[in-house]
């Protein structure tokens, strides 16, 4: 059994999964588990020494929990990285002292530096950004009613925190930025839709405006500057764009 195994879901990351592979040889272990790439991304991940696993994707936490089954009684951890992510050496060094303590957490949560339209994002709702990925084979799996923005439930709920970043390069462009936001926002207001939140004529307008307030203001958006004024703006559009079809939803029922 091998003490640690990287995880990267991967689907048609030939841009990113080399130079991801490489900042993972810390591990004793890479899997690329696949959703059927078709841009060689699969090659590319065996050509960097890792192992690939082909797996249909139904949703994120199901994939996710289907990696975990893939390599339970085969490692004691799993890190699971996104391709777009990449490890630091500080990072990976704190990530064996973790696993080599006498420690008894289950899952520990890690930070991430965001790079968004290449900048780095500091403030505006994207640091410290946690994100539970450290996790102890056996003894956490995702929730899979969360489809979007997995959670993580542990056997225990005393998760631990890392302090080094993880390195995200996250939305390229504001092109990239519109097509996920777009996807987030409708899935937002199924949800809504689903507990049964119904929206005033005013909360097309109200709504919005508290988004941009609370990512430019509360969360010190401003400290990012222009690209943090920009991003708040951004935001608050996809804000209204939800509540925008959850008012469409009532309206069609």
């Amino acid at each position: 059994m091998t003490q640690l195994t990287a995880i990267i879901l991967t689907y048609n990351e030939r841009e990113h999964i080399a130079a991801c592979i490489e900042t993972l040889r810390f591990a004793d272990h890479i899997l690329a588990f696949d959703s059927h790439s078709t841009d060689g991304t699969q090659q590319l991940a065996q050509d960097g020494g890792a192992q690939v696993i082909e797996h249909t994707f139904e949703n994120y936490p199901a994939q996710r929990n289907a990696a975990l089954a893939a390599v339970t009684g085969k490692t004691e951890w799993v890190l699971f990285v996104d391709a777009d992510e990449r490890v630091s050496d500080e990072l990976a060094a704190e990530v064996r002292r973790m696993i080599a303590s006498e420690n008894t957490a289950a899952g520990y949560n890690i930070p991430r530096h965001n790079y968004i339209f290449g900048t780095l994002t500091r403030h505006t709702g994207w640091y410290p950004d946690y994100q539970m990925r450290l996790l102890r084979v056996g003894r956490a799996h995702y929730d899979p009613a969360k489809l979007v923005h997995e959670v993580v439930v542990l056997d225990d709920d005393a998760p631990g925190t890392l302090e080094n970043p993880l390195i995200h390069y996250n939305y390229k462009d504001v092109v990239q930025f519109g097509e996920k936001q777009r996807r987030y926002s409708a899935y937002d207001a199924e949800i809504l839709y689903q507990q049964g939140v119904r929206p005033k004529w005013y909360t097309l307008l109200s709504m919005p405006v508290r988004h941009f307030i609370w990512r430019f203001v509360t969360l010190n958006g401003y400290r990012d500057g222009w690209h943090g004024l920009y991003l708040s703006l951004l935001m608050a559009r996809y804000e209204f764009r939800k509540y925008r079809l959850l008012w469409e939803m009532y309206q069609t029922a």
